[in-house]
C-alpha cells in the first residue's frame, strides 16, 4: 500500500503561505507563528468572500434574475481573489522594500 501523504506534515501546508523571512529572520518563533496565523486567517477570510461572491452571482443571475446582485457577486469574487494574491505576496514585497532601503 502506498500513502500519498506519507512524508508530509502540517509544516508542508503552512510553509506554503508562510513568508520567506529574509531580513525579518531575527523575529522570535512566537512572532513568526503569530504572523503565519494572521496570514492564514486573512487568506481564509478572502477565500470565503470569493465563495460568497460566487454564490451571490450564481443566485442573482439564475434564480432571482437580479443583475445588480450578479454584479455585486463579481466584485466580491475579484476582491477576495485579489486579497489572497496580496496576502500571499506580502513576504516578497516586504523583502523587496527592505532591500531597496538598505
Amino acid at each position: 500500500m502506498l500513502f500519498a501523504a506519507d512524508k508530509g506534515d502540517i509544516n508542508t501546508i503552512i510553509g506554503g503561505i508562510a513568508p520567506d523571512w529574509g531580513p525579518f529572520g531575527s523575529l522570535g518563533n512566537e512572532a513568526k507563528v503569530m504572523v503565519e496565523v494572521v496570514m492564514a486567517v486573512a487568506i481564509l477570510l478572502c477565500l470565503a468572500i470569493a465563495v460568497w461572491g460566487a454564490a451571490k452571482q450564481r443566485i442573482g443571475a439564475t434564480a432571482l434574475r437580479d443583475t445588480f446582485s450578479a454584479e455585486q457577486g463579481k466584485g466580491l469574487i475579484i476582491a477576495g481573489l485579489t486579497g489572497v494574491f496580496i496576502i500571499g505576496s506580502l513576504g516578497t514585497l516586504f523583502t523587496i522594500v527592505y532591500g531597496m532601503a538598505v
